[in-house]
């Protein structure tokens, strides 16, 4: 069973119980589910991930100015529920269940992630938050929100500004050019074969960043990328092309092969931007469709700033 089946299990054995047995006069002010940090909220844990922090549990996520009495109550009847369930044991981290379950405020949660608790983000806030932080804001499964506090700032963070996600593509896009159009075929004329898979791994960085912003969805922490990139609506056969310029020598041969499959992820890309109308260049330069995509920025102060200034 994947973990956000077990705790879904777990919360309808004895966490929806609990509630309304014992806090039915303040559930119309809670949120309930399983979010954050751990494999199991993406969907992506295994026998190999359950060697840490792997437990059955959830989240009670309590609105600002909650009555601390009850908050106290909350957190004292969540450290008695059962600690085995289906075989697994909770963790015995804190007696109100750890970092990753048990009972917090909503606000705590997202300060945590984004730096704001509201889920409100000013564009410099936008530029300079990682998106595994974001996603780890927006995965998971909310079971109930009687409140609707917490899945307002979900959707908050969610709906990214559309300034801001031209700004992000505009940069990767130009990072694709450098990286991989220009420096990679340029740094093996030099004979610099290290060089040459350091530029192979800044095109690869680029083009990932560029794909979860086509799909709208937040990049997972880098262990996690591929498996991600392969669960993608748009563009997940480019995990296979994109494994290829990693793992792979830059010896003469190969690196033709790499060369002519940077362009190729090159073209589709660029196809792509054409067909949506998202850049009105027409060549295969990722750097012409990069200041293309720019220009579409609305807000002049997002437009004006440096092109790289949101990656």
């Amino acid at each position: 069973m994947k973990g956000l089946e077990l705790n879904r299990a777990y919360y309808l054995e004895y966490g929806a119980k609990m509630i309304d047995s014992e806090f039915a006069d303040v559930k119309n002010l809670l949120a309930v589910g399983s979010v954050g940090s751990g494999s199991e909220n993406f969907g992506y844990d295994d026998d190999v991930s359950r060697d840490h922090d792997f437990e059955p549990g959830f989240c009670v996520f309590l609105p600002k100015g909650f009555d601390e009495r009850r908050a106290f109550a909350l957190e004292r009847a969540y450290a008695k529920l059962p600690k085995e369930f289906m075989g697994v044991t909770r963790q015995k981290i804190s007696p109100v269940g750890g970092a990753r379950h048990g009972v917090m405020y909503t606000g705590d949660f997202y300060r945590a992630r984004c730096g704001s608790g509201s889920g409100e983000m000013s564009v410099e806030q936008w530029f300079s938050v990682p998106d595994f932080y974001l996603a780890e804001a927006t995965n998971g499964e909310i079971y109930f929100d009687a409140l609707g506090e917490f899945t307002a700032a979900r959707n908050r963070l969610l709906d990214m500004p559309e300034d801001v996600f031209l700004k992000k593509l505009a940069g990767n896009l130009l990072m694709m050019k450098q990286a991989g159009q220009y420096n990679y075929p340029r740094i093996l004329s030099h004979g610099e074969r290290a060089s040459a898979q350091l530029a192979a791994f800044r095109f690869v960085e680029a083009t990932i960043n560029v794909v979860f912003l086509l799909n709208r969805k937040y990049k997972p922490f880098y262990k996690w990328i591929f498996k991600a990139l392969a669960g993608l609506k748009k563009f997940s056969h480019l995990s296979t092309e994109l494994e290829f310029l990693l793992s792979t020598e830059n010896d003469d041969k190969t690196a033709s092969i790499k060369t002519a499959l940077i362009e190729n992820v090159c073209a589709e890309i660029a196809e792509y931007l054409k067909d949506n109308e998202l850049s009105k260049a027409t060549c295969n330069d990722l750097e012409k469709h990069a200041y293309s995509v720019n220009d579409k920025i609305v807000d002049p102060s997002i437009r004006n700033a440096n092109i790289l200034t949101a990656i």
